[in-house]
């Protein structure tokens, strides 16, 4: 409960200005800062009496008649900065929006064979909308101390919001709205082929972005850190893309002479590579008599 009144005395001594600021990091991070049992709502408080809706300094209307009122809550996802690069100041750092214009891109660079078996325009639309939620929610990561099943539960919430209230009827966007929380959904569940391997690419847009900006730095920032995401890819043509940005980041570290972090976990990922040319070698061996 110390965290959410903290919280609380945030926002209450925040002017709108600050509210408004996806720079203000005490205001950027009230959204991760309350748990479970004070049950983050957009609309209204339930156990704590917050509701999002009240830091903005300008609320959308109840019952909208056009879809400006969703277009201009999606602005903020060009304004507020991904948060595991905010943590190490990296100047200048992406956007949640600019995360997901590069997913986007990448879906469509899709190789061959695995363009056969996927809808890419679905896929797009996946990339597009899978972080739409972060919008209200923000940009909770895995230190900020918020359960799974919570950061679902507030990014469920405001997925309802935008399609059902801010693309309702009366804006003639419904069917709009219907596609986009279908979209959203489908990429959460990760059933399908398409939701899986836009799972992938988000974790390879992650690791490129890191290597691009220890590259900006000359060495002088480590976001080793990052690297773990590189194992968790599943399909082999996104496994390959990433090999391709690891080993790009093990020249460049080896030419500014240093040891980055995450090198073992890379190396692993580098000799799964080796490992599947020997299984695919004793494969063509054996075809061949």
């Amino acid at each position: 409960m110390e965290r959410a009144r903290r919280a609380a005395h945030v926002l209450a001594n925040s002017s709108e200005a600050d509210l408004s600021s996806s720079s203000h990091p005490e205001i950027n991070a009230t959204a991760a800062a309350l748990s479970l049992d004070e049950q983050w709502s957009v609309e209204q408080g339930k156990l704590f009496p917050f509701s999002f809706l009240k830091t903005l300094p300008s609320r959308p209307p109840s019952n909208p008649t056009n879809p400006l009122p969703f277009l201009h809550v999606l602005e903020r996802l060009k304004t507020t900065p991904r948060e595991g690069w905010r943590r190490f100041s990296i100047p200048q750092s992406e956007s949640i929006s600019d995360h997901m214009y590069r997913m986007s891109i990448l879906t469509i660079l899709c190789p061959s064979p695995l363009r056969e078996k996927l809808d890419i325009p679905r896929c797009t639309l996946l990339a597009l909308c899978h972080d739409m939620a972060e919008s209200l929610v923000g940009d909770i990561t895995p230190v900020d101390g918020v359960s799974k099943t919570e950061k679902r539960r507030r990014e469920g919430e405001t997925m309802g919001y935008l399609t059902e209230k801010l693309l309702g009827a009366d804006t003639g966007c419904e069917d709009a709205g219907t596609l986009l929380r279908e979209a959203w959904e489908e990429y959460e569940a990760s059933t399908t082929l398409e939701a899986k391997f836009v799972h992938d690419v988000d974790k390879l847009e992650l690791v490129i972005q890191m290597m691009e900006y220890e590259r900006r730095a000359k060495g002088e920032i480590d976001l080793g850190e990052f690297v773990w995401v590189a194992e968790r890819i599943e399909i082999e043509e996104v496994k390959a893309w990433c090999r391709e940005v690891l080993k790009e980041r093990e020249e460049f570290w080896r030419g500014v002479g240093k040891k980055p972090s995450g090198v073992d976990i890379a190396a692993k990922v580098l000799n799964g590579e080796e490992g599947q040319k020997e299984v695919d070698g004793k494969v063509s061996r054996k075809e061949g008599g």
